[in-house]
């Protein structure tokens, strides 16, 4: 039975000199570093960049839909008022169209409903 432990003792302790040994060495060691220069190590594929082409004339959509109202009044070219709170809009010759105050001003119904309104019921 000594036998045994004698055994088991005289391997634990190598084994902590092996397990101090090794954790010496990995602090005095430094760390490698990796290889990255930064730089591309392969040529590039394309040397210059090419501009597509599209073919037929460009077509460009109108971005404002609508104009400010001028001292509260829609302009000759804009007449159709548009509600900001209701999101209404209303036509020359409504029921409601004199007595509304506009917040927005319309060139046609369809520029209206695009801008995400609808059309007075009345």
């Amino acid at each position: 039975m000594s036998f045994v432990i004698s055994r088991i003792l005289r391997f634990s302790g190598f084994a902590a000199i092996g397990t101090i040994a090794v954790g010496i060495v990995r602090a005095v060691r430094p760390a490698p570093k990796p290889d990255v220069t930064g730089v591309a190590s392969w040529e590039p594929m394309v040397s210059k960049a090419t501009p597509t082409r599209t073919s037929g004339p460009v077509q460009f959509t109108a971005i404002d839909l609508w104009v400010e109202p001028v001292d509260g009044a829609c302009p000759v070219s804009h007449p159709i008022k548009g509600n900001d709170g209701s999101k209404i809009f209303h036509v020359p010759g409504g029921s409601s169209y004199d007595r509304t105050a506009p917040e927005r001003c319309y060139a046609s119904a369809e520029d209206a409903e695009a801008d995400g309104y609808r059309q007075a019921k009345r």
